[in-house]
């Protein structure tokens, strides 16, 4: 505890870690470019430099607070640093600005907006590089790199998998991977982690919205949507909306507007995944399978076993993932003559997550030689095609999802935080359907706080444990300590990104917590409002079970590997 004065007035402090954290508590938004919260610091940037008493300058993140400091944040001469800075970064970077597709979402490009920068008076001394543009769902341009290292340390720190590194020194220091190889070339995993993180254009979503306009130009052409839980949470506040509010029934409305022939919720496809896929978990308890039953719905996880863990492959379920499910069954129904007459069905999944573009180019992703998912669009992609359209949309009534695949459970839309499908099979495989059973099961630890959560569920005489995490860092631990033998469990749920798909690499890039808790709560909000809670009384997935799908569930529904 103690005291430090900023700008003349005193401010309190506890356990803050560092001056930075002070001072944006105290009101004062200091600038920065490398710094955030949740990764290590790194001190690059220098523009979170602040001044004390007497004339020192220091860097504000890496700085400790200590009881009496006095700190001045706006001096003419921070002011003119700030700027010098900003324009220096500038000289080395590509200034496409108008063209850029984080134009208007570009940190360097706002700063220098607010530092009054209109002229930059050095000259750009880079070599112009190549874009890789081989990965399936991101894009990177070293020209528009600024050296903050956020992607980095981000790949190394929360997601484990360490692809991206500094080299060369000086004037010629660069990001890139291990002999610069293609990306696609490299252990990365899709997440798009490095893409939120990223302050400019360097890192950016491989973007199929073209590719969806032309299929919506075409009469020939039945172009379908579906549209995952936690895009509903993150697309509101875009358009002035209360952030985290659920805007599916608006969504709906645009895409039908935009051309879309049919628009289904992916929920359906999530109360799918949990039928089958607490059925594959009794049956590997009962009788003897591989344990524990690691989930697949998230292809960056999936990938991120194949690469380090490669002895658990036979662990993770052969389960689609809800896009997966969905667009099989889709394709496999209009290919039906009296549902598809004489269409060619296009299948465009809406996702928060980037990884899913690469899910769709998988082999497991097509059915009787034909791709499941055409395109992948994400969240912010969506977002860009509303806004191309001029309709407004915050002023849009809401629809319903159309008939038959557009009504899933309260268990299919908590898939979008973390412990959600692990919380959806326990409502599946709960005997009692009431109010207490449902808030019992919520309370059981699987929406405890923390990126690692352990607990566990009776279940027929027997305890199941249960490990929930998220972020790949932490999924590296929990798989380390099982591959060790120091934990074990039956189930365990992981989802690369961490807080699961409300922060997917495709979603916007946030302001801060508030955002965050909001899409949480705006996904349990979904959950409390819908009629049904557990997949297994979802009147439609019954039908589909006794209808078409009958005989062809583990053709559609499973992945052969």
């Amino acid at each position: 505890m103690g005291t430090i004065t900023i700008d003349g007035r005193k401010v309190e402090f506890t356990d803050e870690k560092n001056v930075l954290t002070i001072i944006r508590k105290a009101g004062i938004d200091i600038p920065t470019l490398c710094y955030h919260s949740e990764l290590s610091t790194f001190g690059a940037c220098r523009l979170c430099t602040v001044e004390d008493d007497r004339g020192r300058m220091f860097a504000s993140c890496s700085e400790e607070p200590r009881d009496g400091m006095v700190i001045y944040t706006n001096t003419g001469k921070l002011k003119k640093y700030r700027k010098l800075i900003i324009e220096l970064l500038l000289a080395a970077h590509c200034r496409d600005c108008t063209t850029c597709v984080k134009s208007g979402d570009c940190n360097l490009q706002t700063l220098a907006h607010r530092f009054n920068v209109t002229n930059v008076r050095f000259e750009n001394y880079k070599e112009k590089r190549p874009l890789d543009i081989s990965s399936p769902s991101i894009v990177r341009d070293p020209n528009k790199c600024i050296l903050c290292g956020n992607c980095v340390r981000v790949c190394e720190e929360l997601q484990g998998v360490g692809i991206l590194g500094f080299a060369n020194r000086g004037s010629d220091a660069m990001v890139m991977t291990a002999f610069e190889r293609p990306i696609a070339t490299t252990e990365c995993v899709n997440c798009g982690q490095c893409r939120v993180f990223c302050p400019t254009g360097a890192i950016s979503i491989k973007s199929d919205k073209d590719a969806v306009w032309d299929a919506l130009a075409d009469p020939n052409v039945r172009v379908v949507a579906q549209v995952a839980p936690a895009v509903r949470v993150a697309v509101g506040d875009a358009f002035g909306l209360p952030k985290g509010r659920s805007v599916m029934g608006k969504i709906v409305n645009v895409l039908h507007r935009m051309g879309f022939d049919e628009v289904y919720d992916t929920t359906f496809s999530a109360d799918l995944t949990i039928m089958e896929e607490s059925a594959e978990f009794l049956d590997r308890v009962k009788n003897g399978g591989k344990l524990p039953l690691l989930t697949s719905c998230c292809p960056a996880w999936v990938k991120f076993v194949d690469n380090q863990f490669p002895d658990f492959k036979e662990h993770v379920s052969t389960c689609r993932s809800p896009q997966g499910m969905m667009s099989a069954v889709v394709k496999e129904y209009f290919r039906e003559p009296e549902n598809g007459k004489g269409k060619t069905t296009v299948m465009v999944s809406f996702m928060p997550c980037t990884a899913k573009k690469m899910e769709a180019e998988r082999p497991d992703s097509y059915t009787k030689g034909e791709k499941d998912t055409d395109y992948v669009i994400t969240t912010t992609e969506l977002i860009e095609m509303i806004r191309t359209t001029g309709i407004y949309f915050a002023d849009l009534d809401s629809e319903a999802s159309d008939i038959p695949f557009g009504f899933g459970s309260g268990g299919g839309v908590i898939f979008g935080v973390t412990g959600g499908v692990t919380e959806a099979v326990i409502r599946r495989l709960a005997p009692d359907h009431d109010k207490a059973t449902l808030e019992e099961i919520a309370e059981c630890g699987v929406r405890r706080e923390g990126f690692i959560r352990e607990f566990s569920v009776p279940y027929e005489g027997m305890e199941i444990k249960v490990c929930v995490a998220s972020g790949l860092a932490n999924a590296k631990k929990v798989m380390e300590q099982v591959q060790s033998g120091e934990k074990e469990y039956h189930l365990i749920e992981i989802m690369a990104c961490r807080r699961g798909c409300i922060m997917g690499g495709g979603q916007p890039r946030l302001a801060g917590e508030r955002t965050k808790n909001a899409r949480t709560q705006g996904i349990y909000n979904a959950d409390s409002v819908s009629v049904v809670k557990k997949c297994n009384e979802n009147p439609m997935i019954t039908s589909l079970y006794e209808g078409f799908l009958k005989g062809k569930e583990h053709e559609l529904l499973h992945n052969h590997r």
